[in-house]
C-alpha cells in the first residue's frame, strides 16, 4: 500500500497529506464538540461569587471538607474563653485551584479562583469565585449542600448576636459573634423596657395592618439621656430578645455618600437592627453656617433624611438612634415617621438602685434600702454604669458596699 501511495502522483503532490490533516482536524473538532455536548447534558455546574450572601456559608462548608483535599490554606481564629483568656484555633480550607470532594456518594469538582487583578474596592480583598461541578442534571445535590451550609452557619451563631458594619454598600461581620444579652440584665426605669418591647412586638406582628393602610412598614426609636444610662446595652439586649443581629451604621465613615447610605439601608441583613449611635455627633443642630456648608460628613443632612424616610428609603426596617444631647438634634430628624418613639434613659433612680443592688446581692434584705439612702443622701446623680462599676468592686461584700456608698 505504501508503494502504491508512493507511486500516486496526487499523493506525492501533497493532497494525500492534506486529506489526512483534514481528517485529523475534523476528528479533533468532533471530539471537542462531543465533549462540550457531554458537559452540557451530563454535568451540572454551580458558581458562587464572593458578592453573593451565601459565599461565607459555602466557604465554611468547604473549610469542613478541607481535610479531604491535599492542598489547603490555613485560617487562624482567636476565641475568648469564659475566664477572659484567648484560645487559638486553626481551620483549613482548600486553597485556590481545583479539588475533588466526595459528598453523599457523589464526586464534586470544586474550583476556587482568586482574581489577582480584580479587587473589591470596598476592602481591597481579591474577588473570588467557587465553582462546583457534578455529574447529572438534577440541581438537588447543590440545593442540599447549600441548605446544609446555611444551617451550619446558623448553628455556629446560635445563642449569639452578630455585629455587622458597613463596607461601602455591603454589610460584613465585625469581630466574633457575641453571646446574647438577657433583656432583664439591663435595668431601666420601671416599666420602660416593657413599654419598648411591647411596641416592637406589635410592629413585628402587624405587617398586614401597615400595608392595608398604606403606612410604610418601618419603625424608628430614639434613646436619649446622659452617658452611662444603658442605651447601647439595652439595644444589645433587645437584639438578643428578638434573636436579631445589629448593623452599626457609622455616618462619619470615609467614602460614605448619600447614594451609598441609601444602598446600605436597603441591603440590611434580614432580622437585623440598624443602629446609629451618637447621632448628634454626626449631625449637629443646623444653623446658618451648617446650611451654607451643606456637609457635616460625607453624607448630607438631607441625604440622611431621605434615607430614613424618603422615596428611596427601604421598608421592613427597625432603626435605633442614641444621643446624649437631644437638644442638638434637628427637629426634622426626630419627627414622627423617622422616629416613632422617643425614650429618656436617665441617671439611676431609687427603684433602679434597689434592683441593681439585689441583682448583685440577691439575699441582701434591707441592705438594699439602706444602700439607696446612703447614695441619695450625698445628693449626687449616679449613672447606671457608675453604679454597676462601684458594686463590682464589692461583689462579695454587700455590707462594705453599703458603708462606702459615698465613694460612688
Amino acid at each position: 500500500m505504501l508503494e502504491a501511495l508512493g507511486d500516486n502522483p496526487y499523493f506525492s503532490a501533497g493532497f494525500g497529506l492534506a486529506g489526512i490533516g483534514l481528517g485529523i482536524t475534523m476528528l479533533r473538532k468532533g471530539l471537542q464538540g462531543s465533549l462540550v455536548l457531554a458537559k452540557r447534558n451530563l454535568l451540572r455546574t454551580l458558581e458562587v461569587t464572593s458578592k453573593d450572601p451565601s459565599y461565607p456559608w459555602v466557604l465554611q462548608w468547604i473549610t469542613e471538607q478541607g481535610s479531604k483535599t491535599q492542598h489547603v490554606t490555613v485560617q487562624t481564629k482567636s476565641i475568648q474563653l469564659a475566664n477572659g483568656r484567648f484560645s487559638t484555633e486553626f481551620s483549613y480550607s482548600p486553597c485556590p485551584g481545583r479539588h475533588f470532594i466526595r459528598y453523599k456518594g457523589n464526586w464534586l469538582s470544586v474550583e476556587r479562583i482568586r482574581e489577582k487583578q480584580m479587587l473589591d474596592l470596598t476592602n481591597g480583598v481579591p474577588f473570588e469565585t467557587v465553582t462546583f461541578t457534578a455529574i447529572g442534571k438534577d440541581l438537588k445535590l447543590f440545593e442540599n449542600f447549600l441548605y446544609e451550609a446555611k444551617l451550619r452557619a446558623e448553628s455556629l451563631n446560635e445563642g449569639k448576636t452578630v455585629i455587622y458594619t458597613s463596607w461601602g454598600t455591603e454589610w460584613r461581620p465585625f469581630g466574633l459573634p457575641r453571646l446574647k444579652r438577657n433583656i432583664k440584665s439591663v435595668i431601666l426605669q420601671d416599666g420602660l423596657a416593657e413599654k419598648i418591647m411591647d411596641d416592637i412586638h406589635d410592629f413585628l406582628t402587624n405587617t398586614n395592618w401597615y400595608r392595608t393602610r398604606g403606612i410604610p412598614y418601618r419603625r424608628g426609636y430614639l434613646l436619649y439621656g446622659p452617658p452611662g444610662s444603658g442605651k447601647t446595652s439595652f439595644i444589645t439586649a433587645v437584639a438578643g430578645e428578638l434573636d436579631y443581629n445589629i448593623c452599626i451604621l457609622n455616618l462619619s465613615q470615609r467614602g460614605l455618600t448619600d447614594d451609598s447610605l441609601i444602598q446600605s439601608l436597603s441591603t440590611v441583613p434580614h432580622q437585623s437592627i440598624v443602629l446609629l449611635e451618637d447621632i448628634d455627633v454626626a449631625f449637629m443642630k443646623r444653623d446658618a453656617a451648617s446650611v451654607a456648608k451643606g456637609f457635616v460628613t460625607g453624607v448630607t443632612f438631607s441625604g440622611l433624611l431621605n434615607a430614613l424616610d424618603g422615596v428611596a428609603s427601604s421598608e421592613q426596617r427597625l432603626v435605633f438612634m442614641t444621643t446624649n444631647h437631644i437638644d442638638r438634634l434637628d427637629p426634622a430628624l426626630i419627627r414622627p415617621g423617622r422616629v416613632d418613639m422617643k425614650c429618656y434613659l436617665g441617671d439611676a433612680d431609687a427603684n433602679q438602685m434597689v434592683r441593681m443592688f439585689n441583682r448583685f446581692f440577691p439575699d441582701s434584705g434591707e441592705l438594699a434600702n439602706t444602700f439607696v439612702k446612703n447614695v441619695t443622701s450625698a445628693k449626687k446623680n449616679v449613672s447606671m454604669a457608675a453604679l454597676q462599676g462601684y458594686l463590682m468592686c464589692y461583689k462579695n461584700e454587700p455590707e462594705m458596699a453599703v458603708k462606702n456608698a459615698n465613694e460612688i
